[in-house]
C-alpha cells in the first residue's frame, strides 16, 4: 500500500468536528449519508448535545498557544530511570494518553475524566494488580502549539480502524505459517457466519428502517458479543454516549458549565456492572444483562428512562454496525446467499474482518510475539498522518469526552513535564520538573496502566 492509500484510510478514520457544514463529494455514494446527518442533528438536540461542538477541550485546541495535560502513571520510577516515556496503543492509537487541565491561580483544575482516573480508576487498577507500592502519580505536561499546528478538530475514531487493521495484516500475514493463516481465516469466517442473524438484523434496522423489539435486539446483541468482540466496544460507546448526552443530574450540569461531558456516568456504569475490569480493561467483555439494563441505569442516573434508552441503543448500535463494520458504500445483500469465504467477505465486511483479526492475533499461535510490531506498524502510519496534518494533540473522536493524547513523533515537539501533587481543594500543583523524553516507540501493552496485571 502506498502513502496515498494509507493517508486516505487514516483521513477516513478521523472525525472532523468543525467541518459538518462542508458538503462531502462522496455523500452521493454513501447509502447512510442521510441517516448520518439525521443522527448528527439528533445527538445535537439532546440535553448536552451542544458539548459535541462547543467544549473546553476544543476551545483549547483551537485557540490556545499552550496545552496543559494530565498523564497518570504507576511506574514513574522506571520511567525516570530510563529518562523516557513511551506511548501505548488503544483508542488513541500511539499517543501519550492524557486528559485536559485548566490553569488557575490556585493550581490546575482537572477535567472530570482525569479526576476519575487519578482518584478512582488508577488506584483500583494498581490494587487489582497487587502492587501496593506503585501509587498512581500525576504528571503535568505543558505542550506548546506552534503557529503551524493544525487548528481544526480532527479526532481519531478507533471504531473506524477496521480497514486499517485488515490492510496491516495483509502486509504482515507471512509472519504466520500457511497452516496458521488458513486457521485464522477459518476462525474469522466462522465467527461471522455464526453471527449473521445479528448482522442482518442491524443492517435491516439501519438500511431499511425495520422495526424490532429493543428487548429482542439487545438479547441477540448479548448473544453475539462473544463471537464478535468488537460489538462490546460498539455497545460501550453507544451506552456511554447515551449517558453523557441525556443525563441531567446536578453533577452533569455542573460539568457541562465547565465545557465537559460527565465521564463519571459511564465509568461508574462500567465498574458497577463489571468490577473485574479493574486490572484488565477489556471492552470485549462488555455485556450488560439485557434484563438488568433498567436497574443499571437507575443506579447511575435515576432520571433516565430505560425504555427510551433501549429504543435509542437499538437504533444507534444498528447504525454504528452498518457505518463502522461494513465496507463503506456497501449495502448488505440477501444473507442466505452469502458465500462464507474470507476473500469474498472482505469485500463487503472488510472493517469487521479487520477488527476481528486485530483482536484474534493477540492470542493466536505464535503471533503474540509479533503483535507489538503489528501495533507499532499502525502507530507509524498514524504518526505519519498526524505529522502531515501538523496534529500535535490527537483526541478520541468517537465522542469528545476529554481523551486527548500527545503525538510522540511530532518534529520539534516542545513540552515540559512536572511531577504533581493534589492539594486539599483537588487542584494539581507542580512539585518537581522532570527531565523526561517522549519517545516515538510503543510500550508493550502488558506494561500499561490499564492492562498491567503483573507489574
Amino acid at each position: 500500500m502506498d502513502f496515498l492509500d494509507a493517508y486516505e484510510q487514516w483521513a477516513d478514520a478521523h472525525s472532523f468536528f468543525d467541518t459538518t457544514l462542508i458538503p462531502s463529494p462522496t455523500d452521493s455514494q454513501d447509502p447512510l449519508a442521510a441517516q448520518t446527518a439525521a443522527w448528527d442533528k439528533r445527538l445535537a438536540d439532546t440535553p448536552n448535545g451542544r458539548l459535541l461542538r462547543d467544549n473546553a477541550m476544543f476551545r483549547a485546541l483551537g485557540t490556545g498557544d499552550k496545552l496543559h495535560l494530565l498523564h497518570v502513571t504507576h511506574a514513574l520510577e522506571q520511567i525516570s530511570e530510563h529518562g523516557a516515556l513511551y506511548p501505548s496503543g488503544g483508542c488513541l492509537v500511539g499517543s501519550v494518553y492524557c486528559a485536559p487541565l485548566t490553569a488557575s491561580e490556585r493550581g490546575f483544575r482537572m477535567h472530570n475524566l482525569g479526576e476519575y482516573i487519578l482518584t478512582k480508576e488508577a488506584p483500583a487498577f494498581v490494587a487489582k494488580a497487587g502492587a501496593p507500592r506503585r501509587e498512581p502519580t500525576p504528571l503535568i505536561f505543558e505542550v506548546s502549539l506552534p503557529p503551524q499546528a493544525y487548528r481544526g478538530l480532527a479526532g481519531v475514531d478507533y471504531l473506524r480502524l477496521g480497514s486499517i487493521h485488515l490492510q496491516i495484516y495483509s502486509r504482515l500475514e507471512y509472519l504466520l505459517s500457511k497452516a496458521e493463516r488458513h486457521q485464522l481465516r477459518e476462525t474469522i469466517v466462522s465467527r461471522i457466519k455464526n453471527s449473521a442473524a445479528f448482522l442482518a438484523l442491524a443492517a435491516a434496522v439501519a438500511h431499511q428502517g425495520a422495526t424490532v423489539s429493543p428487548e429482542n435486539f439487545l438479547r441477540l446483541l448479548d448473544e453475539t458479543i462473544p463471537r464478535l468482540p468488537i460489538l462490546g466496544y460498539v455497545y460501550f460507546e453507544a451506552l456511554a454516549e447515551y449517558l453523557m448526552l441525556h443525563s441531567t443530574t446536578d453533577d452533569t450540569r455542573e460539568r457541562a458549565e465547565h465545557g465537559e461531558f460527565n465521564n463519571w456516568l459511564y465509568k461508574d456504569m462500567l465498574f458497577a456492572s463489571f468490577p473485574d475490569m479493574a486490572g484488565k480493561f477489556d471492552l470485549a467483555r462488555f455485556r450488560p444483562s439485557p434484563t438488568g439494563l433498567a436497574t443499571l441505569l437507575a443506579r447511575i442516573d435515576p432520571s433516565l428512562d430505560a425504555r427510551h434508552a433501549r429504543a435509542y441503543l437499538t437504533e444507534r448500535i444498528s447504525h454504528l454496525v452498518a457505518a463502522r463494520l461494513f465496507t463503506p458504500g456497501q449495502i448488505p445483500e440477501a444473507w442466505h446467499r452469502t458465500r462464507w469465504e474470507f476473500d469474498g467477505l472482505s469485500t463487503q465486511l472488510g472493517p469487521l474482518l479487520g477488527h476481528l483479526i486485530h483482536r484474534e492475533l493477540r492470542t493466536f499461535g505464535r503471533y503474540p510475539d509479533f503483535y507489538f510490531y503489528y501495533d507499532q506498524h499502525k502507530a507509524l502510519q498514524a504518526w505519519n498522518y498526524w505529522n502531515h496534518m501538523d496534529i500535535i494533540a490527537p483526541f478520541n473522536g468517537t465522542i469528545p469526552k476529554g481523551e486527548i493524547g500527545i503525538n510522540p513523533a511530532y518534529p520539534d515537539l516542545d513540552y515540559r513535564v512536572w511531577r504533581a501533587e493534589r492539594d486539599d481543594h483537588g487542584r494539581l500543583r507542580p512539585t518537581e520538573e522532570l527531565a523526561l523524553t517522549i519517545a516515538p516507540r510503543l510500550v508493550d501493552i502488558k506494561y500499561t496502566l490499564m492492562r498491567n496485571n503483573s507489574r
